[in-house]
């Protein structure tokens, strides 16, 4: 479904999905001003066209143990396509890693990663980042405060 052919009252679907993607159909359809069976088939046509991607259970980080947030800036050696995408694999499979973005600018990737205290960082540095071949530098940041965290896009 193209940036055109979604409508208001599709971005209203998607702004109350953003907000409780359990929401129950009949209060959906209410909220947005259709009745449960076009609403359900807007829905449809969302997922099927890859609009809506999933639904998730958004967690708290400290509440489940991990209240660490790391953020990582990585230097590789070359940045070659084979490089780039070994490292881009292998990063993908560490559960820790909840976000890598190939960047421009002086550093090749930016990481965040969440661990329960400095000392599973260290380790997470020492037995995977610091082994991932073909890495240059890495500088790392701890976050003190998360002032805001949304996964809610901003549809207008």
């Amino acid at each position: 479904m193209a940036k055109k052919i979604m409508d208001a009252v599709d971005r209203k679907i998607l702004a109350e999905l953003q907000q409780d993607g359990r929401i129950g159909l009949a209060e959906l359809s209410a909220k947005v001003g259709l009745s449960p069976s076009p609403c359900l088939r807007r829905i449809k046509l969302m997922e099927q066209a890859g609009v809506i991607a999933r639904y998730v259970a958004v967690l708290d980080q400290r509440a489940v143990g991990l209240p660490v947030s790391v953020f990582i800036s990585v230097k590789l050696e070359r940045q070659r396509e084979q490089a780039l995408d070994r490292f881009a694999k292998t990063i993908a499979r560490w559960p820790e890693v909840l976000e890598c973005y190939l960047m421009t600018g002086p550093r090749d990737y930016w990481l965040r990663v969440v661990v329960p205290d400095l000392a599973a960082y260290e380790v997470f540095l020492k037995t995977k980042l610091t082994k991932l071949e073909g890495v240059a530098s890495i500088e790392s940041s701890f976050a003190l405060e998360q002032v805001k965290y949304t996964n809610v896009l901003p549809l207008r």
